[in-house]
């Protein structure tokens, strides 16, 4: 088990990460398009201010966190509704960030143990959702650094993305509208200092391998099969890597391969 407050501190670290990056950058910077269509770097950071919130509405009063999910216009479109309201000029929506990033952090930390937060579809421990704000900080971050050309340098917090993809290997057959296989698939990925992270049985016959990074680009849809050094061995794996998925809701429409015409669909989530 992961301890609650190392998550809590790799979250921290995550979203300074983040904020260092965006912190400088001007308000033309802050209207640049991203990789997901329609979204500016304005929207990805607005988006994980709007999940911030409605994940601390989820540890801290349900009743509104489900008036979130009542009270909007298109269902479909939650996601793209919270960013857009949560827009504002750059100063303004970075401080609205830290102080409710550092609200959740509080309101998880206060979680009494084994109490599960109800979530869209699924219900989390406070170590489950603060494990799913590291995967959704870094994945956004990963928007932003494409935006801007920057290659972040990989840390060991990659662990719990790749951690939370593996978790969630029914989960991303499910949102496809395919049955879950039982077969068991070994995971094997090289960590950002060259040490070896496992998942699932050694003797499986199905397996997955490869950088720990493209294995939580894969998983975060920030990335195509065919653009990452993964090696799937087995049907089962070689299906595993159309459908992954670590977030929750609907199928992400993913990337298109980097050779793929301009103005291809991107993911949001």
């Amino acid at each position: 088990m992961v301890d609650l407050t190392d998550l809590l501190a790799d979250l921290a670290a995550e979203s300074g990460q983040l904020d260092a990056l965006i912190a400088p950058l001007s308000a033309a910077d802050w209207a640049r398009p991203t990789p997901a269509p329609g979204w500016s770097i304005g929207h990805q950071i607005a988006h994980l201010a709007w999940t911030d919130h409605v994940a601390l509405l989820a540890a801290t009063d349900p009743t509104a966190f489900f008036a979130t999910v009542t009270a909007a216009p298109d269902p479909a479109r939650l996601v793209d509704h919270g960013a857009e309201d949560f827009l504002a000029p750059p100063a303004a929506l970075l401080a609205r960030w830290r102080a409710g990033r550092a609200a959740l952090a509080d309101a998880l930390a206060a979680v009494p143990a084994g109490e599960k937060l109800t979530w869209y579809g699924i219900r989390m421990s406070a170590t489950s959702m603060a494990t799913a704000r590291i995967m959704e900080t870094w994945a956004h971050g990963e928007d932003v650094a494409d935006t801007l050309g920057v290659v972040r340098p990989a840390s060991d917090r990659l662990r719990h993305v790749a951690h939370l993809g593996v978790r969630t290997f029914g989960h991303g057959f499910a949102a496809h509208g395919r049955v879950a296989p039982t077969t068991p698939v070994r995971v094997e990925l090289v960590g950002p200092h060259g040490d070896t992270w496992s998942w699932g049985p050694a003797e499986a016959a199905d397996r997955l391998t490869g950088p720990a990074r493209d294995f939580c680009l894969l998983v975060t849809q920030r990335r195509h099969r065919a653009d990452l050094a993964l090696v799937a061995t087995g049907p089962v794996a070689d299906e595993w890597l159309d459908v992954a998925q670590a977030f929750a809701g609907p199928p992400g429409t993913g990337r298109q391969p980097a050779t793929a015409p301009a103005g291809a669909d991107g993911a949001r989530a």
